[in-house]
């Protein structure tokens, strides 16, 4: 290397996740027509240029790009790059893969375009990526904090490029993603319009989407839950029926006793009487 030319970098050399982990990551000044490839890679890479000029190749094309300019990496597909002869380029790169990584950059929208992307002057995503960087290490909790740093620069490609996905032929995975935020968030104060905005659907399409598929509207559906939730706490005879319905979402203990009726056949208090076993066959969930 010459004396303006430099590299710091980050290469783990085992990955204790499954899920998403960094590969590797850094940032470098490069020298004179330095290059890589043509070659493949077995994970995702993504550079983003900080200053000079370059040139990168995939799929036979050419692409000129300087500061501003990012270049994505999939795994598998033959590619090259190169450095200007006279403004040999600086860019940082994230190196990463796993089980979630194709979800994740289907999401940013960026593996539907061309293999380049432009983010102007706005030294956000360059940031990020250095903060990957910096927080790079081998001991666990450092592993941890790439992925946590991974995550938050995936997060604003999403935020930057990101759209929202067109309709699938019969919208169950709607369906299945509503079901899912409302095993996660049932316990809190959630309302149809807020589980409509979770999957990206109007509130009057996700009511047809859970008519269509499960055969019952999206309310009662959550009602539901909420009740078979309560009455599995009130078999462990460990909380009062206040609690066990303020635990499921309800705030209002005397409304949460008519829907348990209505559901369940017999009061909240009652249920907790009969026992779980007593009870069992009851229910109207």
């Amino acid at each position: 290397m010459t004396n303006d030319e430099f590299r710091r970098s980050f290469r783990v050399p085992f990955h204790n996740s499954f899920g998403l982990a960094v590969y590797s990551c850094g940032v470098q000044k490069c020298g004179s027509c330095h290059s890589w490839g043509p070659a493949v890679r077995d994970h995702y890479l993504i550079h983003c240029i900080i200053s000079g000029h370059g040139v990168f190749t995939c799929k036979n094309k050419q692409y000129h790009l300087a500061a501003g300019d990012g270049f994505l990496v999939v795994p598998s597909q033959i590619i090259s790059y190169s450095a200007d002869k006279v403004d040999p380029w600086e860019y940082c790169w994230v190196a990463f893969n796993g089980a979630d990584a194709k979800r994740l950059m289907e999401q940013t929208g960026l593996l539907e375009r061309e293999p380049v992307f432009h983010y102007g002057s706005d030294s956000h995503l360059q940031d990020l990526i250095m903060n990957i960087n910096n927080t790079s290490g081998f001991d666990p909790s450092a592993e941890a904090r790439m992925e946590s740093a991974l995550l938050l620069f995936l997060a604003a490609l999403i935020d930057h490029f990101g759209r929202v996905p067109l309709p699938h032929k019969n919208g169950f995975e709607y369906v299945q993603k509503a079901i899912k935020y409302i095993d996660y968030n049932y316990s809190g104060n959630i309302s149809i319009n807020s589980i409509a905005a979770s999957v990206g659907v109007s509130r009057s399409h996700l009511y047809r989407l859970f008519m269509q598929h499960i055969s019952m509207p999206p309310n009662e559906y959550l009602m539901r839950y909420r009740i078979s939730k309560a009455a599995a706490l009130l078999d462990t005879r460990q909380l009062t029926v206040g609690e066990a319905a303020y635990s499921t979402g309800f705030s209002d203990q005397l409304y949460f006793s008519r829907v348990f009726k209505k559901y369940m056949g017999i009061p909240p208090s009652r249920y907790m009487e009969n026992g779980p076993a007593r009870n069992r066959g009851k229910e109207k969930i």
